[in-house]
């Protein structure tokens, strides 16, 4: 029987996190209409605040990340079209399969570069010609962060302009664009909100979700032209992703806006301090972290004990996950003392 914690230290996912009472409160007196009838104004708010944030035209608020990028891919391509990514991207390898399924969206995934990126010369290479042996290639998807890691913006720069060179669409997955913006800013010495914004700048649509590090409990955005959101609007309604008085969910976001970006770097600091304590352990080779994801390999001996990990860890008040590596989120419900909780269960684990 696993023995009752006071508090669990929950590094499965940043998506674990709950409203803060703050976002509560704001929740609570969000004014509220509907949003199908488009007159829910903390929906119109947040839209409005996103979109200018990020330097669009209009954004459209989505109940998930998967519905963002369903809608985005659907609203760049028509059926029989096809869309450039990785093979470890998000909307093609973790979403079901959506744009294929129910889009007749053909995806070309890539091979990841150790740094996460598409070879330059692998992307211009799978641009199909015109030709009706050949799906029409019409969009390039990236994903930042990719696994954790952050794009290199000259590389970002780069893969955009040819794909805008060669006439396609450009999308960015940016489920964690404000961690990737927050890790570019301490490159750079600017700031989280201009370094999303010059991101953002290099793609056509941006998908934003809110409730990952931002720690919102529901809810994405979709950015791009004003044509553009119209046309995911209406793949929003076929998808049933219309949702009545939002506001509610909308006004949380407002707050994670305003409130939760600039403190991701605490998470960032808590992901490199997991990473340093976990140096060292036999049988684990630790990925250095550029944002809030920490995944672990194991190797020799450790990976035939790998089954009992995840149990000892819960039996230690500590719940992670493993789906292909061992991967630790920190986020906004994890502090300094519970990654070190988290560094002695798992160093205890290893070194009994």
């Amino acid at each position: 029987m696993t023995r009752a914690f006071s508090k669990w230290v929950d590094l499965r996912s940043d998506t674990v996190t709950r409203p803060t009472p703050a976002m509560r409160d704001a929740m609570l007196s969000a004014p509220l209409g509907d949003d199908v009838f488009g007159d829910d104004p903390s929906v119109n708010a947040l839209q409005e605040k996103i979109a200018a944030l990020l330097g669009f035209e209009a954004a459209l608020f989505v109940p998930t990340g998967t519905q963002s990028n369903f809608c985005a891919i659907l609203s760049h391509c028509q059926r029989g079209d096809e869309y450039i990514v990785g093979q470890m991207a998000h909307c093609y390898r973790w979403e079901g399969g959506g744009a294929a399924v129910l889009g007749s969206v053909q995806p070309q995934p890539l091979d990841h570069q150790p740094d996460g990126t598409l070879a330059i010369e692998a992307i211009e290479a799978a641009i199909k010609p015109d030709d009706a042996h050949f799906a029409r290639t019409r969009l390039l998807a990236l994903e930042n962060t990719l696994g954790g890691k952050l794009l290199p913006f000259a590389y970002v720069e780069q893969a955009t302009e040819l794909a805008r060179s060669r006439g396609l669409a450009r999308h960015l997955d940016g489920a964690r664009l404000f961690n990737a913006a927050v890790a570019q800013a301490a490159a750079t010495g600017s700031d989280a909100h201009t370094e999303a914004r010059r991101i953002a700048g290099c793609f056509d649509s941006v998908s934003v979700c809110f409730s990952k590090g931002l720690g919102a409990p529901v809810g994405s955005a979709l950015c791009g032209s004003r044509e553009f959101v119209a046309r995911a609007h209406r793949v929003r309604k076929m998808a049933g992703g219309g949702m009545r008085q939002s506001g509610l969910l909308a006004a949380a976001a407002i707050h994670a806006l305003d409130h939760h970006v600039e403190r991701l770097a605490e998470d960032h600091a808590n992901a490199q301090r997991l990473a340093q304590g976990l140096a060292g352990v036999p049988g684990l080779v630790v990925e250095a972290p550029h944002s809030n994801l920490v995944f672990v390999d194991l190797v020799e001996g450790a990976r035939a004990r790998s089954s009992e990990l995840l149990p000892y860890l819960k039996e230690h008040g500590v719940l992670a996950t493993g789906l292909y590596r061992l991967r630790f989120a920190t986020h906004l419900d994890v502090d300094a003392e519970d990654v070190d909780r988290a560094i002695e269960a798992i160093r205890g684990f290893f070194l009994r």
